[in-house]
């Protein structure tokens, strides 16, 4: 199977979920579609999330705050693979997600939470960059193909 679309969720879909999509969309080729929503989105992506991003050379542009109900229901397009990146959005009742994905849950610090000196700010930034970054080159490398849903759902667990 190819093209494989992946949903992160976060609570407020403003900084770990959008990270993620967007080194997902940079990386996975046309091997992997990204998406991120959150339960209670903010409606905007962070300003660090966005300088974090460019920062690295990733795509910023087109990336938003939503809701996780735009893949949720009936008519909804299914995904793939769900991963939750933050703790409160991993405690939630998710929806009913359409075509029964995988789904794992990567337990990333809140960026967005910190406060203090720009540099502080930063520097969160980067560290939720650089663990996602890892996680989601890992992900990269699983054979999905040759593994079995619950191996599949393991090894994504165990990238945490």
């Amino acid at each position: 199977m190819t093209g494989r679309k992946v949903l992160f969720l976060c609570t407020g879909n403003s900084a770990r979920s959008i990270i993620a999509e967007a080194i997902l969309a940079t990386l996975g080729g046309n091997s992997f579609t990204a998406c991120s929503a959150g339960s209670h989105p903010v409606g905007k992506v962070h300003p660090a999330a966005l300088k974090t991003l460019e920062k690295h050379g990733l795509r910023s542009r087109g990336l938003a705050s939503k809701s996780w109900d735009v893949f949720a229901g009936e008519n909804a397009q299914a995904v793939d693979v769900v991963i939750t990146v933050c703790d409160d959005a991993a405690g939630e009742t998710c929806p009913a997600w359409p075509g029964r994905p995988l789904t794992a849950h990567w337990s990333i610090a809140d960026p967005a939470r910190v406060t203090g000196s720009p540099d502080a700010i930063s520097e969160a930034f980067e560290s939720a960059y650089r663990e996602l970054d890892a996680r989601v080159r890992k992900l990269l490398e699983l054979p999905f193909d040759a593994m079995s849903r619950e191996e599949i759902e393991s090894a994504l667990m165990g990238l945490a």
